[in-house]
C-alpha cells in the first residue's frame, strides 16, 4: 500500500515537472523561496507556504535547473537580488560545490549571474572559500554577500547580469 503511495506521488512529480518545465516564464512572480516548481505550486504568498515552495524547489532540483534553463518560474537574467536569493536557497549544496571548485550550482550561479565561464567561477569560488564561508555559523546573507562581491569585483569573470 505505501509503495503504491510512492508511485502515484512520484509520477505527479515527474509530470509536474515535465509539464511545468516545457512554458519558459517571463514574468518574475515567486516568493522569498526563489522560482522553481515550488514558485508555481504554491506562488508567491508571503509566509508559511515559502516553506513549501521552498522543500519542493529542493527536493525536485527544479530551482537549479530552471535558472540553468529558464524554465519553471526562472529567468536565466536575474539580477544582484535574485542572485542573492539563489545562494541563499541553496546555500548548503553551493558551500559543497565551492569546495570542490566546480557543480550544477556554481553552474546555475554562473548562468543566473551572467558570468562568461562557469569553470572559471568555481575556481575563483574555491579559492577563496574560507573567506566566503568562514565556519558554519556564518549567515547565509553575510555568505550570499560575499559571494556577491567576488563575482562583481573580478573583471576576468565578466558577470554582466548583476546591478
Amino acid at each position: 500500500m505505501k509503495s503504491h503511495f510512492v508511485r502515484i506521488a512520484f509520477a505527479f512529480l515527474v509530470a509536474s515537472v515535465l509539464v511545468v518545465g516545457a512554458s519558459t516564464a517571463h514574468d518574475v512572480d515567486y516568493g522569498p523561496a526563489g522560482c522553481g516548481l515550488g514558485s508555481m505550486m504554491i506562488g508567491s504568498n508571503p509566509g508559511f507556504s515559502q516553506v513549501f515552495a521552498s522543500t519542493t524547489n529542493g527536493t525536485s532540483n527544479s530551482q537549479t535547473f530552471g535558472i540553468s534553463s529558464g524554465t519553471s518560474n526562472c529567468s536565466t537574467k536575474g539580477g544582484t537580488a535574485s542572485t542573492r536569493s539563489f545562494i541563499e536557497g541553496n546555500l548548503e549544496a553551493l558551500a559543497k560545490d565551492m569546495a570542490r571548485g566546480q557543480g550544477e550550482t556554481i553552474v546555475a550561479l554562473s548562468a543566473l549571474a551572467g558570468c562568461a565561464d562557469a569553470s572559471a567561477v568555481g575556481t575563483v569560488l574555491q579559492s577563496q572559500f574560507k573567506s566566503v564561508v568562514p565556519d558554519a555559523t556564518t549567515a547565509d546573507g553575510v555568505v550570499s554577500g560575499r559571494i556577491v562581491e567576488l563575482l562583481l569585483q573580478s573583471d576576468a569573470l565578466a558577470c554582466h547580469d548583476l546591478s
